[in-house]
């Protein structure tokens, strides 16, 4: 119940909805059981009239003593209207009064569903909204090891049955009680033997209903884990269908989607099993009920011996037999609320994710880059994968810092720490002598500009991917970056120039005019630090010289720490470090890296770089 009512807490203002709500419930249900209670009248009426018309007021049914007497006073209503204005125009009177009361309970029942139903709409959005944000907050380290296909079934799937679930459960446990309640009432009004008799069916239903639904929790929990393996399937087949037709590996691909779908599937029809067990279990009982009052009561009124006329028992039969539909709503509402608690402790750990780089509350932001980057010391680890080790590095303003070595040595982890994507283990890094864990994220990478080694883009405009995160920004402001992108000749040439949408993650684009896209999109920004990691190792010829290029004026009048794949970046640089299993091996120019005839002069030797 903890976890039910913290996903409840998504609902809130929940007064704003449970007010209207409850008022127009019990409308609903006042009215509803009315329409019941209506036959009483109706049949007497009916039953007057197949008998002797010319009755004497004076055998009137007797007026009842007290207001319990539900049965006595429609039975007196309805001679004192027979005997009053005639048989077919007390007849007309009672239709009225039926129609009346079903327009009413009707009504507030159309109500009822719609502020129940914008409550769920409302519950959805903030539930969404606050898993949504608390992803996007997350650290980098909480990416690299979870699966994106368990994320966006979490956000996407597990979050509507979390809705539906939860939201239609809260209406059931209001409405139907109350229901329940209000026919009870008037049984027991009808009839006290009768009605305690009855009740004893209640019992025995709930026994049966809590054996049927006992494991669907559990089943509901490997149910939505197989369906995040479906989707992590799915999208790593559909990013990575080149490779998978490249080697050959269609037929392994659809066997491990399918051989996972039959196994929801499987999961699915055992749910569906149980939880369709308990409707019928419950309406067979309520049945074998009614038949048992039918026989037990039925004989009574035909041996005259019963408290009841023919008219009150056929309308304590016609309640009782709706006492079920409230009672099988509990028990379906019971069923489908375990599917929904699994699915929501999935989305609440989600929610309850923290990440490990942090804003200190008295954090400072920082306006500018004057001195130096330094990094002191730094140690850093992926859980208990050791990455870095004793990194001591300074990065003066307005140079150029070349990052080589072996891969797997740790540079794209040392470039990540700088704009705090993740946090250090041990050691500090320092810009313009402040410690980074002491400033504002979103000051210190308003200072960053990043080209990764991978094009992001987005399935988007060229524009719009230019313009990421500039909300500002202007059509020349653009089109200047794309300039000195070299990207503006090959942009107007497409069907709708910078209007043009690119495709999934810029699919209508060559790999060079990707790169340059994302050139354009650092250079919009004109940031004091730039962070590259250079992808030109698979482009043509030409386009690798272009962007090449835009590179170069990209990290002009800048300073700039480069991951290099290249001798002329390489040469140009005003440092070149070297860095080998996670440590700094050499550090120097070009030609004084030569001279030490150490890594560096070997990983020449053997064409490691390219110009």
């Amino acid at each position: 119940m903890k976890t039910y009512f913290r996903l409840l807490s998504f609902a809130k203002p929940i007064e704003k909805y449970a007010i209207p709500y409850i008022i127009c419930t019990i409308v609903t249900v006042v009215f509803g059981t009315l329409n019941l209670a209506l036959l009483a009248p109706l049949l007497q009426v009916l039953f007057k009239g197949t008998g002797d018309a010319n009755l004497a007021p004076a055998e009137l049914a007797q007026k009842p003593d007290g207001f319990d007497d539900i049965g006595g006073w429609f039975t007196y209503y309805a001679d004192r209207l027979y005997y009053d204005i005639g048989p077919f125009e007390a007849l007309k009177y009672v239709c009225i009064v039926i129609v009346i009361s079903v327009f009413i309970s009707n009504l507030f029942r159309y109500f009822s569903q719609r502020i129940m139903e914008n409550l769920r709409i409302h519950t959805l959005l903030n539930l969404r909204k606050s898993v949504f944000n608390n992803v996007m907050d997350l650290h980098l380290g909480y990416f690299t090891n979870s699966r994106k296909g368990d994320i966006i079934s979490k956000i996407a799937s597990d979050v509507q049955v979390v809705q539906f679930s939860v939201t239609s459960t809260l209406q059931v446990a209001f409405k139907e009680p109350l229901q329940l309640i209000a026919y009870i009432v008037v049984l027991f009004a009808l009839s006290a033997k009768l009605t305690l008799f009855s009740l004893a069916v209640i019992p025995v239903s709930a026994f049966f209903i809590s054996r049927i639904v006992k494991k669907l929790r559990e089943q509901a929990r490997e149910g939505q884990k197989s369906y995040a393996n479906m989707i992590s399937y799915l999208d790593e087949a559909l990013s990575g269908i080149k490779i998978i037709k490249a080697f050959n590996a269609v037929s392994f691909v659809k066997d491990r989607f399918n051989g996972e779908s039959e196994y929801y599937s499987k999961i699915m029809r055992r749910m569906v099993r149980r939880q369709q067990m308990g409707s019928p279990v419950s309406e067979l009982l309520g049945v074998l009920m009614v038949a048992v009052i039918l026989l037990y009561g039925g004989g009574l009124v035909l041996d005259g011996e019963g408290d009841l006329k023919a008219s009150e028992f056929i309308t304590y039969i016609a309640i009782f037999s709706q006492v079920m539909r409230p009672a099988k709503a509990l028990t379906d509402a019971f069923s489908s609320i375990h599917n929904g608690i699994a699915a929501g402790e999935r989305v609440l750990d989600l929610i309850d994710e923290r990440s490990v780089v942090t804003d200190k509350p008295d954090a400072v932001s920082l306006d500018g880059f004057k001195q130096s980057i330094v990094f002191h010391d730094v140690d850093f680890a992926y859980e208990d994968k050791q990455i870095l080790n004793q990194i001591n590095l300074e990065i003066p303003k307005g140079k150029t810092v070349a990052l080589v070595g072996p891969s797997g040595g740790g540079k794209s982890t040392l470039i990540d720490l700088i704009p705090r994507f993740m946090d250090v283990k041990g050691g500090k890094i320092t810009l313009d002598a402040v410690d980074l864990r002491d400033v504002k994220q979103d000051s210190l990478r308003g200072l960053i500009g990043t080209v990764n080694q991978e094009s992001i883009l987005f399935n988007d405009t060229i524009f719009n991917n230019i313009a990421f995160g500039a909300t500002n920004a202007t059509i020349e402001q653009v089109e200047q970056a794309a300039k000195i992108a070299n990207a503006h000749e090959f942009i107007v040439k497409t069907e709708a120039g910078y209007e043009t949408n690119i495709g999934d993650r810029g699919a209508k684009l060559s790999g060079g005019q990707r790169q340059r896209i994302c050139i354009a999109r650092a250079v919009l920004r004109n940031p004091p630090i730039m962070l590259l990691d250079e992808a030109t190792s698979a482009l043509d010829t030409e386009s690798e010289k272009l962007v090449q290029d835009s590179l170069y004026k990209l990290m002009e009048n800048r300073t700039t720490v480069v991951i290099a794949h290249r001798l002329s970046t390489i040469q140009n640089a005003d440092k070149i470090v070297v860095i080998e299993a996670g440590r700094v091996v050499e550090e120097g120019n070009h030609l004084e890296l030569i001279n030490k005839r150490g890594l560096y002069k070997r990983l020449i030797d053997m064409q490691q770089f390219v110009d």
